[in-house]
């Protein structure tokens, strides 16, 4: 990886951590967001080192400007949260499809050879019925939204890539957690419990269990395929090696914070679920970035109680 790096999405929650690491890094970073979901208080760390872009995803005419003098473009730009997408799914499929062609449209045109990365999500896979789930599980029938809009992106960015010249990678990331995240289960349950600190309130059964990951070690797998890349196309898993129940994750917040709540489930749709379109269980096979000398420094439990500790300090 080398030259100036494009960041779409870089004010927002990974973003904002993937830019501060890049400066840290010593690369030239150009964030690119409209900040819709980001802020420029997520970039205060690293607001001296970076160049800061507004614009949106959708301006064609912004980004072939934006990606002439870059080499690496980490487009993280999108509408990023799964419940949201099934209330509003044509807004999802503009953000997230349209604005990945768009890009791609852009890069196409400076006729030049981009290395991209692009942070997808585990939503694809749908139910899988294989767990700790590979890269090459099929077929893929995302149940949401949000994980069509993905999967979709996937799909252009394969063509894009073999068709011009590109080297690109898609992220199939599990549940990140952090500071910076404005939505998730673990902001959720923290602003539930500071409005009533007597009970929370989790959606679904409580049995639903899935895979987490810090931030930190998000960003560090970003960094280490970019290093990597040498196919027009690939897929890489990024998560934890292990799950744990949303029940269990209730328990941590209400510890961390000191609390003796009550916890009240609703018991969900469809079999437990917390919302239509929600997977009930996930946990990613990290094997083929381990292979690259990645592994995540913590397990979901521990990202867990980091974030938490991270939150209410």
């Amino acid at each position: 990886m080398n030259g100036r790096i494009l960041i779409t999405g870089g004010a927002g929650f990974i973003g904002s951590y993937l830019a501060e690491e890049l400066a840290k890094k010593r690369f030239d970073v150009l964030v690119f967001d409209n900040f819709s979901n980001g802020s420029r208080e997520n970039l205060s760390r690293a607001k001296n080192l970076v160049k800061i872009v507004e614009g949106d995803i959708l301006d064609y005419a912004l980004l072939q400007s934006v990606i002439q003098d870059v080499s690496t473009i980490y487009h993280l730009a999108a509408l990023p949260e799964v419940r949201a997408g099934q209330e509003n799914p044509g807004e999802t499929w503009r953000v997230n499809v349209e604005g990945t062609k768009n890009l791609l449209d852009a890069m196409r045109s400076a006729s030049k050879a981009y290395d991209l990365i692009f942070t997808s999500t585990s939503t694809v896979y749908g139910d899988s019925h294989i767990l700790p789930t590979p890269e090459d599980y099929g077929p893929l029938r995302p149940i949401s939204f949000y994980g069509a809009s993905k999967l979709a992106a996937e799909a252009i960015i394969s063509a894009y890539s073999f068709s011009c010249g590109f080297r690109s990678a898609a992220m199939r990331l599990a549940n990140v957690v952090g500071a910076r995240s404005g939505h998730g289960v673990i902001p959720d349950f923290v602003r539930k419990l500071r409005t009533n600190p007597n009970e929370l309130e989790v959606l679904g059964d409580g049995k639903q269990r899935k895979s987490y990951i810090h931030v930190s070690d998000c960003v560090s797998a970003l960094i280490e395929v970019a290093n990597h890349l040498k196919s027009p196309f690939e897929t890489y898993n990024v998560g934890s090696d292990d799950s744990i129940e949303v029940a269990e994750i209730a328990r941590i917040v209400i510890e961390e914070m000191k609390l003796s709540s009550r916890i009240i489930f609703t018991g969900g749709v469809d079999d437990g679920r917390g919302w239509l379109g929600d997977v009930k269980f996930m946990q990613l096979s990290n094997q083929k970035l381990k292979s690259l000398g990645w592994s995540p420094k913590y397990g979901s439990e521990a990202s867990i109680r980091l974030t938490v500790r991270e939150l209410i300090q």
